[in-house]
């Protein structure tokens, strides 16, 4: 996508927090632009810079997410869009249960759909062990920090499997956010 915008003349810049990271997205043939060192909640983008943020998959793995879409709107120029990618609230609210019987598993939340709470999800690939942190937040976290931040919201879409032989084929796997700085 970044190589696709800088086609259509955009100029792209990459923010991540590591720097190896960074390094390697800048370096990536795909990127479209240079990868700077950044934190979410301190973009190193002037005020009015930018005429759309991209944040995909990310604003549920930032600890300051209040404080992160603040300064997208910092960085934003007045009409400029934020597209937002975030994982579904069911997807960190609850579990499907074991299957009985052969019946389909039931989905349980255990807890409150509306309490924040940190997440660490541990998975091993190739023999490496990686541990993944984000928080589980209600939607009504996400909106109202896109209100404070001087946003209006032009489209929410819940995005999901339309496999319905799948069991997950009931649980978005992603909501898409898009949003103007008024």
């Amino acid at each position: 996508m970044s190589r696709d915008l800088g086609r259509l003349g955009h100029r792209v810049i990459g923010i991540d927090g590591s720097p190896v990271m960074a390094a390697a997205a800048g370096t990536h043939p795909d990127s479209g632009g240079p990868a700077l060192v950044g934190d979410a909640a301190t973009l190193p983008v002037a005020d009015g810079a930018a005429d759309c943020v991209v944040a995909f998959m990310s604003l549920q793995d930032v600890d300051a997410m209040e404080r992160a879409i603040a300064e997208t709107g910092r960085v934003l120029c007045t009409g400029g869009c934020l597209i937002v990618a975030i994982t579904h609230q069911a997807n960190t609210a609850g579990h499907f249960a074991s299957e009985i019987d052969g019946q389909r598993p039931l989905f349980v939340i255990e807890g409150s759909w509306f309490e924040r709470r940190a997440l660490a999800d541990t998975c091993e690939r190739d023999g490496l062990t990686m541990t993944f942190h984000s928080e589980h937040r209600p939607l009504e976290d996400y909106v109202d920090a896109l209100a404070d931040g001087g946003f209006l919201i032009e489209r929410i879409r819940e995005v999901g499997d339309p496999d319905p032989d799948d069991k997950w084929h009931r649980i978005p796997l992603f909501l898409h956010l898009r949003a103007v700085k008024a």
